[in-house]
């Protein structure tokens, strides 16, 4: 049995070309990204959004740049200090684009670090090994996010104790979120590859209403059984449906297991615990950052009040809230790892010991590399 999924992310060697995601559900629009500037627009905007594709539409943009200025302004990579100058500022500016999700540093981090361990190289030589890592990022992503649908697929049904499973998820971590397939959508999707999915139900996801405009748009493209809720829904839904797990993704994971995800997802938490529910994180280990020890250390992003007093339909933006109301609207939230019951990576599912409320992360890295 196939599935199809949709595509986010369009490239090939000059040219990368990204899926609007501000006019989903109602349109399907592909925006051209030729350099870094619209790159950070459409990250900035959410245009593109999900930490793995945030990190890949950076490096491809970079990429795409260093591509048009190879063959219409050589000079200005002749030499390998003009490249590493360049390459650097530009992730950087990059790197401003979206604070909270990891992915981006990591991925520009590893861009510098390439540019630094070939010092030896010529400008051009230089720049077509930072296209080519660039590139090879979006390959990987695809491999990575296949073995987390795997992993989390079985873990579930290891320990649903049933035949089959109902799952609720929130905000948007399919294809759409990544370079395809998905994190916590990809378990989904294994899992009604499986047979073994009854039902999954998605939250809208208030303010920006990545689950009702994204992730309902994806399940119902993919023909797989679902359900979208406000999320003001989620504690009853637990305690009438019968639903075995919730399964989010992850802008950042602490080294202890607090994970950083779109607000909304700590309460989620909060009731999965309350009614013995798997609470389930999905993320590449890109995402997981061991230089930040807890969820107190991690960056939120706030946004925009417009976002929570106005919303986007087919034709118009309309207001909702009654004008002067002042709105505090963070991004993001932290889930403490005492409320996790898995964090399902690429290399496979990581557990806490008996008795403690925090991930022995780094020994999960060190016996997985």
């Amino acid at each position: 049995m196939t599935q199809k999924t949709l595509e986010a992310i369009k490239y090939k060697r000059g040219d990368l070309q990204v899926l609007d995601q501000l006019r989903l559900p109602f349109e399907t629009v592909y925006e051209a990204v030729p350099n870094t500037v619209q790159g950070h627009h459409v990250i900035k905007t959410m245009k593109v959004r999900g930490a793995p594709a945030i990190a890949i539409v950076a490096a491809l943009s970079l990429a795409v740049e260093l591509n048009a200025l190879l063959t219409t302004s050589p000079t200005t990579l002749d030499t390998n200090d003009k490249v590493a100058t360049f390459v650097n500022e530009k992730l950087e500016y990059l790197k401003t684009s979206r604070p909270t999700a990891v992915n981006l540093f990591e991925a520009s981090e590893r861009l510098s670090n390439l540019v630094r361990d070939n010092g030896d190289k010529s400008g051009p030589e230089l720049a077509s090994i930072v296209i080519t890592e660039a590139e090879e990022m979006l390959i990987k992503d695809v491999q990575d996010n296949k073995n987390i649908g795997k992993f989390g697929c079985e873990f579930i049904l290891a320990n649903a104790n049933s035949d089959s499973v109902r799952v609720l998820t929130h905000c948007n971590t399919g294809s759409l979120a990544t370079a395809g397939w998905g994190t916590a959508l990809g378990i989904v999707r294994d899992l009604n590859l499986s047979g073994k999915l009854d039902h999954c139900y998605c939250t809208e996801t208030r303010p920006y209403n990545q689950g009702s405009r994204l992730t309902a748009y994806e399940l119902v493209y993919e023909n797989i059984p679902s359900t979208l809720i406000c999320d003001s829904m989620a504690s009853a839904l637990l305690k009438l449906k019968n639903v075995k797990a919730i399964i989010v993704g992850a802008d950042r994971v602490a080294a202890n297991g607090d994970t950083a995800n779109k607000i909304g997802t700590y309460q989620l938490a909060i009731t999965a615990a309350y009614h013995n529910v798997m609470f389930i994180v999905a993320a590449p280990l890109t995402t997981i950052d061991m230089k930040t020890l807890s969820g107190d250390a991690i960056v939120i992003e706030e946004r925009a009040g417009v976002e929570v007093t106005s919303t986007k339909g087919r034709t118009a933006t309309v207001e909702v809230a009654a004008p002067g109301i002042g709105v505090w609207n963070p991004a993001f939230d932290v889930v403490p790892a005492s409320l996790i019951t898995a964090i399902v990576t690429n290399k496979g599912v990581i557990t806490k010991n008996k008795g403690e409320d925090f991930f022995r992360i780094d020994e999960f890295i060190k016996n997985n590399q």
